[in-house]
């Protein structure tokens, strides 16, 4: 979690890249915004809406305690249904408005995290988040969503450094993962080494633990965000919960997401 100001400089940076890579992914002329993702009954349009309405979520958490509590309480009453309405009604304008609404609220996203003071929690449908944790929650569902685009359009997966954001948010939400399978929390970290896009290594956790996770940063990042299903992924971990997480992991707040069913073939 970032820790000082260079460090919420560089998430912040770090969330106006993510935004701008997947804006030139969808801003090509022959992007058609109708055209359909792996996420069932969602287009890229939908994708695009879902990131729109989200950061704007995010904006008035962060300056409008009350008007956020008034979402959320609309949200706590059906989430699903609240989600799906909001990436449909914004992936009903064209697209090139819709792009154009995006990127300013990107912007004024930023900004606003920017200048909240050091030390302020952010309301959200979970746990309160501080201001670094909620930049790399905007860069994971960035990327993820990002992802389901990249899919539909078949360009392979963005892998860059951004990743350890999301690995980081993953290991931090370990037990949440646990809890809403009715399942008891590992006691002691998890050893979880991973290879970076770069080919160096990102490591987390006591190199005595006796539960360990190794793999890919990209592969594991796929996971958490259910992206992928864990058969198609090149991870590996030791018998017991840490076997037992990679089955549940799950980076983003809300119940138990469904994921994704298997691509390869016996």
């Amino acid at each position: 979690m970032p820790s000082n100001t260079g460090d919420l400089e560089l998430v912040l940076s770090d969330l106006r890249d993510e935004g701008e890579y997947l804006d030139r992914v969808v801003a090509g002329h022959d992007v058609d915004f109708t055209a359909e993702t792996p996420a069932v009954g969602w287009t890229i349009g939908h994708q695009i809406g879902h990131l729109l309405w989200t950061d704007r979520v995010t904006a008035l958490a962060c300056h409008d305690r009350t008007g956020f509590a008034r979402q959320a309480e609309a949200f706590g009453a059906d989430p699903e249904m609240t989600v799906n309405a909001g990436a449909a009604f914004e992936a009903s304008r064209p697209a090139d408005e819709l792009l154009a609404e995006w990127r300013q609220v990107r912007r004024d996203l930023v900004a606003t995290l920017s200048g909240l003071p050091a030390g302020a929690r952010i309301p959200w449908f979970g746990p309160a988040m501080a201001i670094g944790t909620a930049a790399e929650s905007r860069i994971m569902e960035t990327w993820a969503h990002g992802l389901d685009v990249t899919d539909a359009l078949g360009r392979e997966p963005s892998a860059t450094h951004r990743l350890r954001h999301i690995a980081e948010l993953g290991i931090r939400t370990r037990d949440f993962a646990f809890s809403i399978h009715g399942s008891r929390s590992p006691s002691s970290p998890f050893r979880v080494e991973l290879k970076a896009p770069d080919g160096s290594s990102w490591t987390w956790g006591s190199t005595s633990a006796s539960d360990r996770i190794t793999g890919t940063a990209l592969d594991f990042c796929l996971l958490i965000t259910q992206r992928r299903h864990r058969d198609d992924l090149a991870l590996e971990a030791t018998p017991g919960m840490a076997d037992q997480w990679l089955d549940i992991a799950q980076v983003f707040a809300g119940p138990a997401g469904a994921g994704r069913q298997p691509q390869v073939t016996a």
